[in-house]
């Protein structure tokens, strides 16, 4: 008798901290994104390089994104700087350097308070197109560069 009364006891302490554990996971700040990958497809030298990726505080606790950084120096992220509420949206926006040719496979880390991602990280990819002959280099404002 001893025994069983022993165990269901073990069992009962188990379950309790079974929730206990499930409901500290389930408090704090989340991040969902609406998506992870931005796709330019193929697009002119010189054209605008800004995407926007949305996301959502699924937690219950205020969301702070302490920082964002992109791959390389031609990918420049701009994040929000207050606090996200619980249930509120916002976006982070992305500005790729579009007078590089080429292939466009490049990432941002974004690092915050979220206890199911702390650190994300999010994609742009797609073709830059080259300059055509004899045209002169744009900026990414769409004047013409003096060199």
């Amino acid at each position: 008798m001893k025994k069983v009364f022993l165990s269901l006891i073990v069992m009962f302490v188990a379950v309790l901290a079974m929730n206990k554990a499930v409901a500290q996971t389930d408090a704090g700040a989340k991040i969902e994104f609406s998506k992870e990958t931005h796709d330019y497809g193929t697009i002119k030298n010189g054209a605008d390089g800004t995407c926007s990726f949305e996301f959502k505080n699924t937690g219950t606790e205020p969301l702070i994104i302490s920082m964002a950084k992109g791959s390389c120096g031609c990918t420049v992220p701009e994040w929000p700087k207050e606090p996200i509420a619980p249930g509120a949206k916002a976006s982070i926006k992305v500005k790729y350097d579009t007078s590089r040719a080429g292939a466009i496979n490049k990432n941002v880390t974004i690092t915050s308070n979220a206890v199911n991602e702390p650190t994300k990280i999010i994609y742009i990819k797609g073709t830059v197109l080259p300059l055509p002959e004899g045209a002169a280099p744009v900026n990414n404002a769409g004047a013409p560069t003096n060199h």
